[in-house]
């Protein structure tokens, strides 16, 4: 056992090894209900996303990433974490753990901010998404709305119950 005086043990100085990438997925709806989708240039639709940066919450990540890639303005106060999905199909070297959220306000009207990787975002009825959709974007979806017809898939889905503040 160390004492009051001993100097602080080094031992989770060092991260481990990456086996699993984080990133948060964003669901954001505007006053018709419709969601948001970018076409990236590969031909699959997508939810605005991406990692989350060392340091960063998971809200703070998904404000980032929607104001990076669609302009669209959000406070961290306004994303709700729906829950976590461990992926292991989209690759074989890592765990994608994605972190379902909803942006609940937004200022702003998308626009294309990534040229190299999406060509346009539009706004798309729930119950009219394209097949062509990128899997962990789908898996988000599928978080947010369960009922939703979107392709399932071989991974685990951990919905967040909220704590009281």
């Amino acid at each position: 056992m160390s004492t009051p005086e001993q100097a602080p043990s080094a031992r989770n100085l060092q991260p481990p090894s990456a086996q699993a990438s984080l990133g948060a997925g964003v669901v954001v709806t505007d006053a018709s209900g419709r969601v948001l989708l970018g076409l990236h240039r590969s031909g699959v639709w997508e939810l605005p996303g991406g990692k989350v940066e060392p340091g960063e919450s998971v809200e703070d990540a998904a404000v980032r990433e929607l104001a990076e890639e669609t302009s669209l303005v959000a406070d961290a106060a306004d994303v709700e974490v729906l829950g976590l999905i461990l992926d292991s199909v989209t690759s074989a070297a890592l765990t994608r753990m994605t972190v379902a959220t909803v942006v609940r306000g937004f200022r702003g009207m998308p626009t294309v901010t990534e040229p190299d990787n999406v060509t346009r975002w539009e706004w798309t009825e729930p119950d009219r998404l394209p097949t062509e959709l990128f899997v962990p974007s789908g898996q988000v979806l599928r978080m947010w709305r369960p009922e939703l017809s979107v392709p399932d898939g071989p991974f685990h889905r951990y919905a967040m119950s909220r704590l009281p503040r």
